[in-house]
């Protein structure tokens, strides 16, 4: 697209206006949008998603923070926290542990929570719930049977049997 004022050079900037209800929207190049105001005298920034993110990671101010040493590395990869927040990634499934007491309260800023719980598809969700509750159960089985609790790995071998015939008739 085209700059609509000068009509020579390509649109970078989107200029929205909005003045008594009525929004106008131009597509400006960089030259322009600096003529058009002093809303761009400044020197024009590319929006850096690694800058974003250090800008969320420096939470010491946050409530539930627990503060981790900058300089504390994941044992297993070495990567610091200071790392982290300029990379926007972490070096490996370890570093979760390791700068857990800042992580935690980001991740529950973010995504609401620490866990994460997948989706389920809507059209097979009843059929992987039940194999998911299968699963667990045939679990609490084992232990059960392992602790030499007899009669609540009966009832557990019941409730499996049930889960079995329900997804088989389900299948059918």
């Amino acid at each position: 697209m085209l700059c609509q004022r000068c009509q020579q050079r390509p649109a970078t900037v989107q200029f929205t206006k909005i003045v008594n209800g009525q929004k106008s929207v131009q597509h400006l190049c960089e030259k322009c949008a600096r003529e058009q105001g002093t809303f761009f005298t400044a020197p024009m920034q590319t929006l850096d998603f690694n800058h974003l993110l250090s800008g969320l990671l420096n939470m010491e101010s946050s409530p539930g923070f627990s503060p981790t040493p900058s300089q504390a590395r994941c044992s297993n990869c070495g990567m610091t926290y200071q790392q982290f927040t300029e990379v926007g990634r972490l070096g490996c499934p370890h570093c979760y542990e390791s700068f857990a007491g800042r992580l935690d309260p980001l991740l529950k800023r973010i995504q609401n929570g620490t866990e994460h719980m997948g989706k389920i598809p809507v059209h097979a969700g009843k059929q992987v719930q039940l194999r998911k509750h299968l699963e667990r159960l045939r679990q609490e089985l084992k232990q059960a049977v392992a602790f030499e609790r007899f009669e609540e790995a009966a009832r557990i071998r019941d409730q499996i049997r049930s889960l079995e015939e329900q997804l088989e008739s389900n299948r059918g």
